[in-house]
């Protein structure tokens, strides 16, 4: 028996549930995404005997989205719910002795984040901080004493104030504007007394993504003057004596397109880190994994063999990561040596989507989720994926769900496209179906073997249990099949990709599946941009959904938050205009649009604001093209109100069936 088991708190003990008779298998429907969990966040216990992890579930009469903090024991016979859903969760961290757990929460009915830890051996949580302001990170010290916060304080003053701005990049999707203020930095804060103080005292910086060294003598950290990277792409990392005001020295500048991962290896000589490639790359650039000497020195590439993006990584060992490959359509995981570099892969037995990798005490954790299983936390055991939490296999049981089958074809100029088709639950092989081409954002992701329950990536099986064939293509702009593949798109959007979705198209009406006079197209955000781009170039599609997209990029300029993108890929519209005008040809030749259009989103999107839809729609209507906007109130790019994710699910389907009867 571990010393966890010894003391769990009995008020929070909640046995896994026992299979009980079977059901009878139905299809996916809408409402089913109320009853989805969302697993996320695993973190390995000191004594690696326990995975703690958030579970997100919808709450259909408060109309929000909850999370609770659950474990699970090594061996996955035990799984304990920790915290009520209705308090909210978040960031779980054991403490470096493993007897405690926190997380954050907010303080009920006021701007408040709190800092709560729960003890081992039972209770309540009890509070180590309250304080007015957003908490975006924190970690322990290693002998538990302190932790170190990276949050931005604001005041308690209720009546509403000017934003006043003066960063260049001054928007940001969730967070709004990024206003003058106080900005972003580290604080100590002693667990014993409460006290907490500052670690810097220089406003002119933002400070962000703190982690200790193993001695617990030095913070490393992210440090930039804007809130986000600089106005070269480029953020500093640092190191600083873990003392208010201590030694501060810079290790390097790296450029990270898609978010910075700071570790510390154990044995506290190195640091790692992520870059991608220079700004102008911006959309298309995938993260690589560096190590640098943590008292400085070169730096050292540790991925780039691999030209495939890290979706994330783990020390499991003194000199030895994991980390997550995103390849092909699945992200699986491989090993690195830090002294060799050396890469082996670890081969899972069927296509899967690997994420959220971490370790403690030799053990391994990982979210795992496949095409037809919602994510769920397993461990990783001699090369072998073993299965500890099972929340949504009760839904899964009732579902019988589309089959996903890999398709290769060629697009016009000859070049090698890859995607998946997913067959409704009762295909009929030698029969031809209305199709649904639904793209995927980014551009930099890809369609991939794996499944959730979210109003976005639901989508294809939602449409095939409505009797479409979906197709998704991961197009050239997409992550997955290497650099020069997702580059090719640079500063000529609609061009390349509009080529691979149409060829797909052609594909599954030479295969003899898809019905020539029955094809659909739609997707999010930039899926709804290449909507816009495709109804522009191609009259084929008897129906379409465009969700946050846009096709006056133009007009973009300065309304959302990739102006670091647009300046490096396209340049200042003032000094390329022709260039601007040639990837905002949907708006400029919307005469050529006939399809019937359905345009969403959300009036806070600052990702791809409102505004794109409703050029588009404005344009569509003026010229007697049916069409419709539907705006969702207080949502940003994406959708957290479940009653409206429902909603938008339902009003797609609805929305196509409309226009192909079948």
């Amino acid at each position: 028996m571990s010393k966890f088991q010894r003391c769990l708190p009995g008020a929070f003990l909640a046995c896994c549930l026992l299979a009980g008779p079977a059901l009878a298998k139905r299809t996916l429907a809408p409402v089913d995404l109320f009853r989805t969990q969302d697993v996320s966040d695993p973190q390995v216990s000191p004594d690696g005997q326990w995975v703690a992890y958030l579970v997100g579930t919808n709450d259909r009469e408060a109309d929000e989205q909850r999370s609770a903090l659950w474990m699970v024991s090594w061996d996955g016979k035990q799984s304990v719910r920790l915290t009520n859903p209705a308090n909210g969760a978040a960031k779980p961290r054991w403490s470096p002795d493993g007897c405690c757990l926190a997380f954050v929460s907010a303080a009920p009915g006021s701007q408040a984040s709190r800092i709560l830890s729960l003890d081992r051996r039972g209770g309540e949580p009890h509070e180590l901080l309250s304080v007015m302001g957003d908490i975006q990170d924190y970690a322990w010290s290693a002998d538990g004493k302190h932790l170190v916060l990276a949050m931005e304080r604001v005041e308690s003053d209720k009546t509403p104030k000017p934003i006043v701005i003066d960063a260049w990049h001054f928007k940001q999707d969730d967070e709004g504007y990024l206003h003058t203020g106080p900005g972003q930095h580290l604080y100590l804060l002693d667990v014993g007394s409460g006290a907490l103080t500052p670690l810097i005292s220089d406003p002119g910086y933002n400070e962000s993504l703190p982690i200790w060294s193993p001695d617990g003598r030095e913070i490393a950290f992210v440090r930039t003057h804007e809130k986000g990277p600089d106005r070269d792409g480029r953020a500093d990392i640092d190191v600083i004596d873990a003392r208010p005001n201590g030694r501060l020295r810079t290790l390097v500048r790296p450029y990270a397109s898609n978010g910075q991962k700071l570790l510390w290896s154990p044995d506290g000589k190195r640091i790692t880190y992520l870059e991608g490639r220079e700004p102008r790359f911006y959309a298309y650039s995938q993260d690589r994994l560096f190590v640098i000497p943590a008292t400085g020195g070169a730096p050292r590439a540790l991925t780039d063999r691999l030209d495939r993006a890290v979706a994330s990584v783990a020390f499991t060992g003194p000199t030895t990561l994991t980390i997550a490959v995103e390849d092909d359509g699945v992200i699986y995981p491989a090993r690195v040596d830090v002294e060799s570099g050396s890469i082996s892969k670890v081969a899972m037995p069927t296509p899967s989507v690997v994420t959220s990798v971490t370790s403690a005490a030799g053990h391994t954790a990982m979210l795992l989720s496949t095409e037809h299983a919602l994510a769920e936390v397993y461990a990783l055991e001699e090369g072998q994926p073993r299965k500890l939490t099972s929340h949504n296999d009760a839904l899964l049981a009732e579902l019988t769900l589309g089959k996903v089958e890999d398709v290769r074809f060629r697009s016009r100029d000859g070049t090698d496209v890859h995607g998946q088709i997913i067959e409704p639950p009762e295909f009929v092989s030698g029969r031809r179906y209305p199709t649904m081409l639904w793209i995927h954002g980014g551009p930099n992701g890809q369609d991939q073997h794996s499944f959730a329950l979210d109003g976005y990536d639901s989508e294809p099986q939602l449409f095939a249990a409505r009797g479409y064939v979906v197709l998704r293509v991961n197009y050239r702009g997409s992550s997955g099949r290497g650099f020069d593949f997702a580059k090719a798109i640079m500063a000529d959007w609609g061009h390349k990709e509009v080529e691979d979705l149409l060829a797909g198209v052609d594909h599954l009406i030479q295969m003899g599946i898809a019905d020539p006079q029955k094809l659909a197209i739609g997707g999010w955000s930039y899926g709804g941009l290449l909507t816009d781009y495709t109804i522009a170039s191609d009259s084929r599609f008897k129906v379409a959904i465009s969700g946050a997209g846009s096709g006056n990029q133009l007009s973009m300029y300065g309304s959302d938050e990739y102006v670091l993108q647009y300046e490096n890929e396209l340049g200042a519209p003032w000094r390329s205009l022709s260039r601007w005008l040639k990837v905002s040809y949907p708006f400029f030749h919307s005469d050529r649009i006939h399809t019937p259009t359905l345009f969403l989103g959300g009036d806070k999107d600052f990702n791809v604001p409102i505004a794109g839809g409703e050029q588009m729609y404005e344009a569509l209507r003026s010229q007697g093209v049916p069409t419709q906007l539907v705006v969702y109130p207080g949502e940003h790019h994406v959708f957290t109100r479940p009653s409206f994710v429902k909603d938008l699910v339902e009003r797609m389907g609805a929305w196509v069936d409309r226009y192909i009867a079948h």
